[in-house]
């Protein structure tokens, strides 16, 4: 009984076929869903818990086939949406050194992502991040 519910090697994890499962991640990231939701509802709500055992494509993959890829990679995004409410508190506290420190960690981590990405090809290798920006594109 228990070696009849191991799975086999590259046995499918979904009961859903490809072409669907591709379409749920086309379908909910044009709802402007987040690619790390987008994992998340297709887990819990579709059973479907890997997208890239699923399909044999990767999210990002399917999601750059479909011209969906977001401009800038969730996580570096992420990381700047935290740098943005530190700016503000800054500039009505500016004494204070502890939130001083950690814009400058979250700042340190922009940096190296975007390095990451930059190098990966994910990011224009003309891509900078300043702080004004930042905040602008935060608001949008």
């Amino acid at each position: 009984m228990a070696s009849e519910q191991r799975r086999r090697p590259g046995a499918r994890l979904s009961e859903l076929p490809a072409n669907e499962v591709e379409e749920l991640v086309v379908k909910l990231a044009k709802e402007g869903v987040p690619p790390s939701r987008i994992g998340i509802i297709m887990r819990d709500q579709h059973a479907v818990p890997s997208v890239e055992g699923a399909t044999g494509k990767g999210l990002q993959q399917i999601l750059d086939a479909h011209g969906l890829k977001p401009e800038i990679p969730e996580d570096l995004m992420n990381k700047i949406r935290k740098a943005v409410p530190l700016y503000g508190h800054l500039a009505r506290n500016p004494k204070d050194f502890g939130t001083k420190r950690a814009l400058e960690v979250v700042e340190a981590e922009i940096q190296k992502l975007a390095k990451y990405y930059k190098r990966k090809g994910s990011l224009a290798s003309d891509w900078r991040y300043n702080r004004e920006r930042a905040a602008i594109l935060v608001r949008a």
